[in-house]
């Protein structure tokens, strides 16, 4: 099989996007049943939408039934199963075992099911055992580096494998976190996760912890539960403050395409869709280029240096080294404990209603005055700063907001659907 290209939808328009800005497939969760219960997800509402975009693009949708079920949640899918049979899924994507006997009894014994991260796969006695029990695909581990993937693949050619290639990782082993159900109460492998690892944190004081630890003993306190320690371990003198970096393979994928990798995954669900749109595009166009070496490619890589991220690694790949030094070069190192966002998603460009004349579609608020990119999926940017902003009635005005019927003039060429960005500078 070719390469596949696979982007997150974590809702209806994040699922368009994906496909216009070069997916070959996406995947999206039910609102009962995924590891990410906050990305908005799809209801029946949505379902006559889902199919007729899979019937024009003819590309491929996984749900995601990846959380871990106690006994409540299984009764709930047991009663759903009818419901999920009629969406257009192409396969499953399950860490729970026991999901295999009720989902080949309820959809079919030929079911396509996908092994998640989640379950940690990251062998190749494991990936055969779960290969005889019927998943096709195994998502490895996030630990796999790329030695033991192509030992993996060599060992079971005919089982496809998956890695991200893309987005935020978990302090936690293959995202198996207790961290937020420990201080927040939400439990990350239920599909509530509270993003603790990324809250606001301060090294308490020594007076501070004489009150409440052992003597030489270190805390850390949130910012807003004052009061409360956290005690942590020092050693060498550093410690690690509980938050990632941010995966980013996109120079890499000649290398995983050669360890046997058969789906590249982007993660974000809970991302922009911004973030889906100018992501999917870089990896597209550099998994063309691969084929294609005359491919300028480039321009679309440094999106992923605008976009909101944390300093860029290349995970466990390459074993547990440092920053990939031609991904840390590019960044300022100032985002390692922060994001960085260097544009500001505005919205998209509507149909040409005259000539020159396009609606909007806003998400914030533009000026007249400001620089413009536009953004399609292949062209790098459109850049104008002399455009005119009209109201409904097509009178000049210096501003344009959401949930306005509001228009564009200009003389650039736009396409319906473009994205409209500005820069900004925001950490």
């Amino acid at each position: 099989m070719s390469i596949e290209l696979l982007s997150p939808a974590g809702n209806l328009e994040k699922l368009r996007l994906a496909f216009a800005y070069g997916a070959d497939a996406a995947y999206l969760g039910l609102s009962d049943f995924s590891l990410r219960s906050n990305a908005g997800n799809f209801t029946e509402a949505d379902l006559d939408q889902v199919r007729l975009l899979k019937m024009q693009s003819g590309k491929r949708l996984y749900c995601t039934l990846n959380m871990l079920f106690d006994e409540q949640k299984l009764a709930s899918l047991s009663q759903e199963l009818e419901t999920i049979r009629t969406w257009p899924f192409d396969a499953y994507i399950i860490s729970d075992i026991g999901l295999v006997p009720i989902l080949q009894d309820a959809l079919g014994p030929e079911v396509e099911l996908h092994l998640s991260t989640q379950a940690s796969c990251t062998n190749s006695s494991s990936a055969r055992m779960y290969h005889r029990m019927g998943f096709s695909r195994v998502i490895l581990g996030r630990e796999t580096p790329l030695d033991d993937i192509r030992r993996i693949k060599d060992a079971n050619p005919d089982l496809e494998l998956e890695v991200f290639v893309h987005g935020a990782m978990c302090m936690a082993y293959s995202g198996r976190c207790l961290l937020s159900s420990h201080l927040a109460g939400r439990s990350a492998n239920q599909g509530d996760c509270s993003h603790t690892c990324r809250w606001n944190y301060r090294l308490a004081a020594t007076d501070e912890l004489s009150r409440v630890l052992a003597s030489g003993e270190l805390a850390l306190e949130e910012e807003q539960r004052k009061g409360v320690y956290y005690p942590i371990a020092e050693e060498d003198g550093y410690t690690t403050i509980l938050s990632s970096k941010d995966l980013c393979m996109i120079d890499h994928l000649k290398e995983l395409v050669d360890a046997g990798i058969d789906s590249l995954k982007i993660e974000g669900r809970m991302k922009s869709s911004y973030y889906v749109a100018v992501v999917s595009r870089a990896y597209r166009k550099a998994l063309d280029a691969l084929s294609d070496e005359h491919l300028d490619w480039k321009a679309y890589r440094s999106d992923l240096f605008n976009i909101s991220h944390r300093e860029y690694s290349t995970g466990f790949f390459f074993g547990h080294g440092p920053v990939d030094p031609t991904m840390g070069s590019s960044i300022d190192k100032s985002t390692e404990l922060g994001y960085l966002r260097q544009y500001l998603f505005c919205g998209y460009i509507g149909e040409e209603v005259e000539s020159g004349i396009y609606a909007l579609d806003l998400k914030n608020q533009i000026r007249s005055g400001m620089t413009l990119q536009f953004i399609e999926p292949d062209t790098p940017f459109i850049q104008d700063d002399s455009f005119t902003l009209l109201d409904a009635q097509m009178q000049v005005i210096a501003q344009a907001d959401h949930g306005k019927i509001q228009y564009l003039k200009t003389d650039k060429h736009l396409k319906k659907g473009s994205i409209i960005r500005r820069e900004t500078m925001v950490k």
